[in-house]
């Protein structure tokens, strides 16, 4: 039983690096700024929308991971007490 407790704290563990991580890496990548002298094209707006896409996903993705890392770490909890 200790081994799969100490497994779990792990998954535990590596969930919520991996969610930092996601979270580091959606914040890392600033958007452009633009001007309001400037005149847009389609490239510009495309950047635009990719660059708002991969934050999105990975903000999703941290999401995720936090979600299941908060999840481990209550079920380790609720076996602590049972136990």
């Amino acid at each position: 039983m200790t081994t799969a407790l100490f497994i779990l704290d792990i998954c535990a563990a590596l969930a919520a690096l991996a969610a930092a991580w996601l979270w580091y890496a959606a914040g890392q990548r600033p958007q452009r700024r633009v001007s309001k002298e400037e005149d847009l094209d389609y490239q510009d707006f495309n950047r635009l929308a990719t660059g708002i896409n991969r934050s999105n996903l990975l903000n999703r993705r941290a999401a995720l991971a936090t979600a299941a890392s908060s999840s481990l770490v209550a079920l380790r909890l609720l076996v602590d007490a049972f136990i």
